[in-house]
């Protein structure tokens, strides 16, 4: 494991330390805002996680190995490289072998995190079943990846392109488990509601570090779900983004978008119709995830020292 992990210093002090420590992904730095705002974006979301009392290691592959917990000067390399490739869990081999730098997707670095060590993972909204998957099985590879990966992924809930219904039903079938912290529904990424319930909801971080340490003690496999949404504040309007998801998915099918372009099409297509807003949620999200991480961080490794 040595040779495919190259830890950070301050998180491999934290860990040897028994401390808490959030796994953060890369994509957001290669694949997210322009530069300047994306690696000040990153360093935000590490503040995030600081805040709350936690160490943040943010996931990138580079010359031949994961990096967990980049320096800034690594986040800056980021930033600014251009042509990073997106790497999901099915191309960490490849990637780790041609020696290059690699952007973590959330099941890629919930993989690097597992190895790691680390328990708890944040992003703003995780992949899931696509509109239409019924004719063309696309499905992201983070749900299975939460079957495989022993790491609790705290988000807003799924991305609000994806038909979130479906997407809770393949997370049944997997047996993954879906947790609100304090809400009832289950978070749509920019909105604070997808319409679908949470299957369980708990209202205080160390019940949720409880049920977490019981499935794991159990001997079940993977992971966890913990969702919480977008500040009101910050929220944008659920039926406007319902009217400009289903134009752009119209206009991808008939411009002929398939496969992995269709998020990045889609995503930039909701930016344009919103006139930036979603991408000013996107940064609110990540940020306030990432603090509800740290706490869920602390609160297990605070369960971990009573049970010692």
């Amino acid at each position: 494991m040595k040779q495919l992990i190259d830890v950070g210093e301050e998180v491999a002090d934290a860990l040897a330390e028994h401390r808490p420590v959030v796994a953060l992904e890369s994509t957001v730095i290669a694949h997210g805002l322009p530069y300047p705002a994306n690696a000040e974006t990153a360093i935000a979301i590490e503040k995030a996680v600081r805040d709350a009392g936690a160490v943040p290691a943010t996931i990138g592959l580079a010359r031949g190995k994961f990096v967990v917990g980049m320096d800034s000067a690594q986040i800056e390399e980021f930033a600014t490289a251009g042509r990073i490739p997106k790497v999901s869990s099915r191309d960490i081999g490849p990637v780790l072998a041609g020696g290059g730098l690699g952007a973590t997707t959330v099941a890629s670095s919930i993989v690097a995190a597992d190895l790691a060590g680390i328990p708890v993972f944040s992003t703003a909204g995780i992949g899931g079943v696509h509109r239409g998957a019924g004719e063309t099985f696309d499905i992201s590879a983070d749900l299975v990846q939460f079957t495989r990966s022993r790491v609790a992924v705290v988000c807003a809930g799924a991305k609000s392109i994806l038909d979130l219904g479906l997407t809770l039903e393949y997370l049944e079938t997997l047996g993954v488990p879906v947790m609100g912290y304090r809400c009832d529904d289950f978070p749509a990424f920019y909105c604070r509601s997808s319409g679908f319930a949470n299957p369980q909801r708990l209202d205080d971080l160390p019940a949720i570090a409880a049920a977490l340490r019981g499935h794991w003690d159990a001997g079940l496999p993977g992971g966890a779900l913990v969702t919480h949404p977008i500040s009101e504040a910050d929220a944008l309007d659920s039926d406007h983004m319902e009217q400009v998801i289903a134009e752009a998915l119209a206009a991808a099918e008939a411009a002929g978008v398939r496969g992995p372009a269709i998020t990045p099409y889609l995503m930039k297509a909701v930016s344009q119709a919103t006139e930036g807003a979603s991408a000013t949620a996107n940064r609110a999200v990540l940020i306030s995830t990432a603090r509800v991480a740290g706490e869920l961080a602390v609160a297990y490794a605070d369960l971990n020292r009573e049970q010692q």
